[in-house]
């Protein structure tokens, strides 16, 4: 089975900076790393430099995701997850890490902070419409599916 593989450029913007990289070859994500020391504080957020750009092909975009260990081990997470990245960006990559814990968080150059997965952009074109084909579920929403009540 032939895999049409895209390739993505990186490019660090500092000496320390560390190239993403994939914990496992069945890994989803790539693995982003801080290219700071930084404390996160309590119930605080903070922008964490990569010290990595990229180049992606115009049909990309990536997304950066949390890391389960951070948040379920400390309480630290992505505030805009997942964050995007579109193949027009040029600029450093930076990870939005908040703080949900009660204790400060010391984040160390080169740990682990995110997972950077790449997706396909399809082209769409948006049309304006004053109707639309009705469904079954119609416009039920948050829980419409299930048991849950809001």
């Amino acid at each position: 089975m032939d895999i049409l593989v895209s390739k993505v450029k990186i490019k660090r913007l500092s000496a320390t900076a560390h190239i993403p990289e994939k914990a496992t070859p069945n890994s989803a994500g790539y693995d982003l790393y801080s290219d700071e020391t930084v404390l996160l504080p309590a119930k605080g957020y903070i922008a964490v430099s990569t010290g990595i750009s990229m180049e992606m092909p115009c049909n990309m975009e990536a997304q950066i995701r949390p890391r389960s260990g951070l948040a379920i081990n400390h309480g630290v997470t992505i505030l805009n997850a997942p964050g995007t990245i579109d193949a027009d960006y040029r600029g450093e990559i930076k990870v939005l890490l908040v703080n949900f814990s009660d204790s400060d968080f010391l984040i160390k150059k080169e740990s682990r902070i995110a997972q950077m997965i790449f997706s396909t952009v399809s082209p769409t074109l948006l049309e304006e419409t004053a109707r639309l084909t009705e469904t079954t579920r119609g416009n039920g929403g948050f829980g419409s599916t299930g048991n849950e009540k809001l």
